[in-house]
């Protein structure tokens, strides 16, 4: 099992609900199947800062990746990535990953807790 974070580009959304939607229908869009397009330039710059700081799993040798799935990109289509976070190691990298989405300008949604991170 995983901790999951959705991270995207476009307008943040006004609250938590607003942000479950639009999060459902990106998921729809461009990892269930109706779209499948390369990762976005700033969908691609965050998954590499967030490998800049801990190795993909696939690569993982010592054990210290927080990524429960790899290659992380796999995850990313178009202006879209979902995250899946080992629950140990969770609190730190969601922190993380959500600290470089505010920096990219991207949303960083919770889906565990159904949340906007900050």
């Amino acid at each position: 099992m995983s901790y999951d974070l959705a991270v995207w580009e476009g307008e943040r959304p006004a609250d938590n609900k607003s942000a479950r939607r639009s999060f459902s229908d990106l998921y729809d869009r461009y990892l269930d199947g109706e779209v499948n397009e390369p990762p976005s330039e700033r969908i691609t710059a965050f998954v590499a800062a967030l490998l800049d700081r801990w190795c993909d799993i696939t690569e993982d040798e010592d054990e210290t990746s927080p990524w429960s799935v790899g290659p992380l990109i796999d995850g990313a289509s178009g202006p879209l990535v979902y995250l899946g976070l080992a629950w140990g190691r969770a609190e730190e990298a969601s922190a993380y990953a959500a600290t470089v989405a505010e920096s990219l300008g991207l949303v960083c949604f919770d889906v565990q807790q159904d949340r906007l991170r900050p």
